[in-house]
């Protein structure tokens, strides 16, 4: 790319969402006098007394968390959706403009691992291999339940982002409905593959992955692209090479290449500004509806907070809540940063001492 769309305000356009971005490249040498966050510092504990979700202990509801030796998975104390949940249906205007209607549902969460000090980062990849197994076997059965949708699987990682237990788990809601996110997705990839006859991702990995330059990281089966139309200033893109629609269409070589690839990514993440990088994660497989979908590729989304440091963040306020999504770093450079640390390990997994 020349210098004009590298330096100058421009605005990019996201074929996933249908929507544009503001891209401010000039804007980053602003001073900066807003908030700083303190920097996060990682458990140190390998088994936290205090813990609801270390084995063992006992949890807010009651419940004692059993002594799992892998991965364990239950029924969250307090979930946001409800499976027995009567249907109906209110309108309070006849146009419509007042109307509800109840969500069934299921939330789960998943420790992947019971060692308390650990994360995606720090775990060894065989472990992290066990998770995808999880991933899969839990996608597998809340699709097949005939009242669900869809089955989001996502993690909060760190304070920052929301997460209320440093312990290395994620979540898993199942729906009644698609929710917006995905829906967008639908929308915007049948429209591709009507257009082209080949799945949006499919065609955008290959676009990507010839260029490079937003590349970020890859094995065999997996690709890690900074989006050319990012919004997070480091958020990335993981998707597959083979376009699959959901978990259990996964090879056993693609759950191992997607296990090898999260901790490559993760841990890169940790040496950008030498922290444990918060983030927000999220798989988007196909919908569990019943239908076919040969336009979708499943992927998942990574949106890291941090903009310039380890203290200080982006805020989505605003011109972006107002107006369109906008970022300051260029995609291409922020993707030069990642490949740089995650070239330092030669993409290699970071041995954990036991």
């Amino acid at each position: 790319m020349d210098a004009l769309w590298l330096q100058s305000p421009h605005r990019r356009w996201n074929p996933l969402r249908r929507e544009w971005v503001v891209v401010s490249p000039h804007r980053t040498q602003r001073p900066w006098q807003g908030q700083t966050e303190t920097p996060a510092t990682p458990a140190v504990l390998q088994h936290d007394p205090g813990c609801y979700l270390c084995p063992g202990n006992l949890r807010a509801n009651g419940d004692r968390t059993p002594q799992y030796d892998s991965t364990f998975v239950f029924e969250n104390d307090f979930a946001a959706l409800k499976p027995d949940v009567p249907q109906a249906a209110l309108s309070l205007d006849p146009s419509g403009l007042l109307r509800a209607e109840t969500e069934r549902g299921i939330c789960r969460v998943l420790c992947f691992d019971p060692r308390h000090d650990l994360t995606l980062a720090t775990m060894p990849v065989a472990k992290i291999r066990n998770v995808v197994e999880m991933w899969t076997a839990q996608a597998a059965e809340l699709g097949a339940r005939p009242e669900i949708q869809y089955v989001q699987i996502f993690e909060n990682r760190g304070a920052m982002m929301g997460a209320s237990n440093p312990h290395p788990h994620g979540q898993i809601w199942a729906t009644e409905h698609i929710p917006n996110e995905p829906l967008l997705e639908l929308a915007a990839q049948r429209e591709f593959y009507a257009q082209h006859g080949e799945p949006l991702l499919a065609s955008y990995l290959r676009t990507e992955l010839a260029q490079q330059e937003r590349i970020v990281a890859q094995n065999e089966t997996w690709g890690v692209v900074l989006p050319f139309w990012a919004v997070w200033p480091f958020e990335t893109l993981l998707l597959p090479k083979r376009s699959v629609a959901s978990f259990d269409a996964l090879t056993s070589s693609e759950r191992d290449g997607l296990a090898a690839i999260l901790h490559t990514l993760t841990a890169g993440y940790n040496r950008v500004f030498d922290t444990p990088f918060p983030y927000s994660m999220g798989f988007h497989p196909a919908p569990s509806d019943g239908e076919e979908h040969p336009e979708w590729t499943m992927h998942a989304h990574f949106y890291p907070p941090l903009l310039r440091s380890a203290t200080v963040r982006k805020f989505m306020v605003g011109f972006e809540l107002l107006g369109s999504p906008q970022r300051d770093i260029t995609p291409e450079s922020a993707a030069a940063t990642l490949r740089s640390v995650m070239q330092s390990f030669g993409g290699l997994p970071i041995a954990v001492q036991e």
